[in-house]
């Protein structure tokens, strides 16, 4: 028996199914943590790849959230309610950041478009602008772009993207990883660049700030991380994983790297390995294999958090042996966030969040708003 295809509208049909393939493509690039006073976690904020930053309750994730996990419920979750939501950037939103604690601390954002954009977190949450006409309602504090090189003939090189940030509040300096090979220092004060950190030979995947020590580390495509003095923009000592010849044929690059709280001990992700170095000694203590290519880690005091290319959130020891592994919704995992109370959030492939408790149960989980 054939149904009436009287009314059939073939191209609402068409946009449907190019919607829900929008949906289903969309990634989460990085999750982050609000700033609270609140012990609990109260606010996760997300990058995605639609360059849009949303930020969402968590209590209000959890009360409408079925009992139990299941990965396959989890692709047909539909998109949830975000408490706050930015058209951050043009082409995909790769990194965001909090500078600053209190109420005038700012969120930042980089992405595809080259640009660091900054708003004020507390304009942002008490907005009374309905969440429906949400998106371009706030205009940024903060409005920075990378340069762009000189050709031949003075012709302009395309506007290299940010991969990641870094800031350092105490410097009054936020710091981007570049897709030209350089890492920038951006004063935030009088929104100019103040140092170029040149080296690497390759693009930039990751950046963090080593505020103690008036430092940056950066992970790049070519293979290696790089330590870097803030005062005379100098490569100070090079972190080379690939001179391990067992590893050799499994590395291409650094894609992740994490710094402990006593900022003494790095993490570097290199492909499906992932090496533990001691910063004051210089040295390797050890290195880890996984089933999957690493692209995220995170410290969790004396052990390591890590997600990638598969359903896993691993949880290893500082000597490489793993403590706990638990499934999480997104297929593909691009972010690891840890919140003080133990709390994580992963973010991936599908636009998923995946909330879980320092237990190891899931808390919630829900598909980041779509443009």
């Amino acid at each position: 028996m054939c149904g009436d295809a009287t009314n059939w509208d073939e191209e609402a049909y068409r946009e449907s199914i190019l919607r829900e393939r929008e949906i289903q493509t969309r990634t989460v690039f990085r999750t982050v943590w609000a700033p609270s006073f609140n012990p609990k976690p109260e606010c996760v904020v997300v990058a995605s790849s639609d360059g849009s930053i949303a930020s969402y309750s968590i209590s209000s994730c959890v009360s409408k959230h079925p009992i139990g996990f299941c990965s396959a419920r989890a692709q047909r979750l539909l998109p949830a309610e975000p408490e706050g939501f930015l058209e951050g950037h043009d082409g995909p939103a790769y990194d965001v950041k909090f500078y600053g604690n209190g109420e005038d601390s700012l969120l930042l954002s980089c992405g595809d478009d080259g640009k660091i954009k900054g708003w004020r977190w507390k304009e942002f949450t008490e907005s009374e602008v309905p969440i429906t006409f949400q998106g371009n309602h706030m205009k940024p504090v903060l409005d920075l772009i990378n340069p762009q090189d000189k050709g031949p003939w003075g012709a302009l090189s395309p506007i290299p993207e940010n991969n990641a940030i870094a800031v350092d509040p105490q410097g009054g300096s936020i710091f981007s990883a570049a897709g030209d090979s350089c890492a920038y220092c951006w004063d935030v004060e009088k929104s100019e660049i103040k140092m170029v950190f040149k080296g690497h030979t390759d693009y930039l995947h990751c950046i963090l700030s080593h505020a103690s020590s008036s430092q940056i580390i950066t992970g790049s495509e070519d293979g290696t991380a790089r330590i870097w003095d803030c005062k005379s923009g100098k490569c100070i000592k090079v972190i080379d994983p690939l001179k391990d010849k067992k590893l050799k044929g499994r590395i291409s690059c650094v894609s992740c790297i994490a710094l402990d709280a006593s900022e003494s001990w790095l993490a570097c992700g290199s492909g499906r390995s992932l090496s533990v170095w001691n910063l004051t000694a210089s040295e390797c203590i050890s290195s880890i294999s996984n089933g999957a290519s690493i692209q995220d880690v995170v410290f969790d005091n004396n052990q390591i958090l890590a997600v990638g290319a598969d359903p896993v959130l691993n949880r290893f020891d500082m000597n490489g042996m793993i403590l706990s592994q638990i499934q999480c919704a997104p297929q593909s995992a691009f972010s690891v966030s840890l919140h003080p109370s133990g709390v994580t959030a992963i973010g991936g492939y599908g636009g998923l969040v995946d909330v879980i408790s320092q237990f190891g149960s899931h808390l919630c989980t829900f598909r980041s708003h779509c443009v």
